[in-house]
């Protein structure tokens, strides 16, 4: 076997030993995350979580988004499509997971929305909005101001609610959240507590039609 073969047999085995061990690793941290979800349940889904969708669905999304996250934004569509879908099945829980800069006072002002019961709508207009406000990973918060009258909110009551002690502590609680079930970029989703086995709309619609066959 001359030296050009065996450094090829080398590199290959070595390869192979690399996705060995990248899906070993992968399947200890779904038994991590999965673990973790079954004994704090609420780590997941907690009292204060916005969510969508039938509360006795047997199959339930977790997405940590970032309002200033393009990809959560050209997501939402694909994600409300697959409820849809599965209407009766499936339920969203979002959580917060503010990377961006100035992003943690972005979900204040969805949160204080909420208090308006005009949460779904600021959420579509921060989305539909974001290239104005949010562009190239460089938000602006400050803009979404003039934009928000068009989400039916009363800007001058969402500017003192945003300062509330309340929102301070719901984000903290989501942002320390992520961070324990390893958190690290928006969006991310766990489907009955188990997180994707690679990122992707796909991987995201497969894991929840494979949850479907098993509970329906």
């Amino acid at each position: 076997m001359n030296k050009q073969v065996i450094v090829a047999v080398t590199a290959v085995g070595l390869l192979g030993a690399f996705a060995l061990a990248a899906w070993i690793y992968q399947g200890q941290r779904a038994e991590e995350f999965e673990g973790i979800a079954k004994e704090s349940p609420s780590i997941l889904e907690p009292a204060h979580a916005m969510t969508q969708g039938a509360e006795d669905a047997r199959v339930t999304i977790v997405e940590f988004f970032d309002p200033a996250c393009e990809t959560c934004a050209a997501l939402a569509r694909p994600v409300h499509q697959l409820m849809q879908a599965h209407a009766g099945r499936v339920r969203l829980v979002l959580r917060y997971a503010p990377f961006h800069p100035g992003s943690d006072g972005v979900v204040k002002m969805l949160e204080a929305a909420r208090n308006q019961d005009k949460y779904w709508e600021t959420l579509d207009l921060m989305f539909a909005s974001q290239s104005l406000w949010a562009s190239h990973h460089q938000p602006k918060p400050e803009l979404l101001w003039q934009l928000l009258p068009r989400a039916g909110v009363d800007v001058n009551k969402l500017r003192s609610d945003v300062g509330s002690a309340a929102l301070d502590a719901l984000v903290r609680q989501d942002v320390a959240d992520a961070r324990t079930l390893g958190v690290r970029k928006t969006p991310t989703y766990f489907v009955n507590g188990k997180p994707l086995p690679s990122f992707g709309f796909t991987q995201l619609r497969e894991l929840v039609e494979s949850e479907i066959a098993a509970n329906y």
